[in-house]
């Protein structure tokens, strides 16, 4: 299977749509394909990043949606939380909740994946966080939509209109508090924004702005997302 796979992908190459899709779903063995210079940044090179940041010191919070998914396949070191909601599709909840954990554990930063189409629903949470001097991670993945929705079912509601985000975030930082915004594209500016996030900017509040492609999403959403349209799709049963 791995030779067939990596046959296939030299042979996609032909196809520029088809090889870009392939290199954002195909994980060898267990490690994302690397990204060329410059590339934009894919959703397994950001999670595989991500990785090396936990420890016992951390707690992972994953929004309803895509970052749950990817947040399942991390492996959590000894003493990291994790905290996550995906039963009742609460999107938006992840903020909110943010705030309450960083606040009861202070001992503790707190490294949040936050899609946009969530963001936008409970975004002002941002400003107690600043009041209460909080230094949590706040990772946006802004990807122009509700993925989660798109691969249940598609259409133009599942499109959203895009904020400036670190924009937001500094207009509610306001020059009070500790606080550090960044965008980033590729796998290089990842790089040094999480080494700026975890040394220079440790006792700050961090928001990074993840810009992906619309389409980049785990296998795993892909699967359940169609499992779910099916269901979704039946007639209900007679009683």
């Amino acid at each position: 299977m791995k030779d067939f796979l990596a046959a296939l992908g030299k042979r996609l190459k032909h196809n520029p749509t088809a090889y870009k899709n392939y290199r954002r779903i195909y994980v060898p063995e267990g490690h994302p394909l690397k990204c060329e210079p410059k590339e934009a940044l894919r959703i397994n090179v950001l999670f595989e990043h991500i990785q090396r940041m936990l420890s016992g010191d951390t707690v992972v919070i994953a929004e309803t949606g895509d970052s749950w998914f990817n947040c399942q396949k991390l492996k959590l070191p000894k003493g990291c939380g994790y905290e996550f909601q995906m039963q009742y599709g609460s999107i938006g909840w992840s903020v909110g909740a943010t705030l309450g954990y960083a606040q009861a554990a202070k001992e503790k930063r707190v490294i949040a994946f936050i899609g946009d189409g969530s963001f936008q629903v409970t975004a002002q949470d941002i400003s107690t966080m600043l009041r209460c001097g909080q230094r949590t991670i706040i990772f946006l993945i802004n990807n122009g939509g509700y993925t989660i929705e798109v691969e249940i079912h598609d259409g133009p509601y599942n499109v959203i209109k895009n904020w400036n985000y670190t924009g937001l975030v500094d207009a509610i930082h306001n020059g009070q508090g500790k606080c550090w915004t960044t965008k980033v594209r590729c796998e290089e500016e990842l790089v040094e924004a999480i080494e700026t996030a975890t040394e220079a900017k440790k006792d700050s509040l961090c928001f990074i702005e993840v810009i992906v492609h619309k389409d980049d999403t785990s296998k795993e959403l892909l699967e359940w997302g169609s499992r779910v349209s099916a269901a979704n799709s039946r007639p209900p049963n007679p009683q």
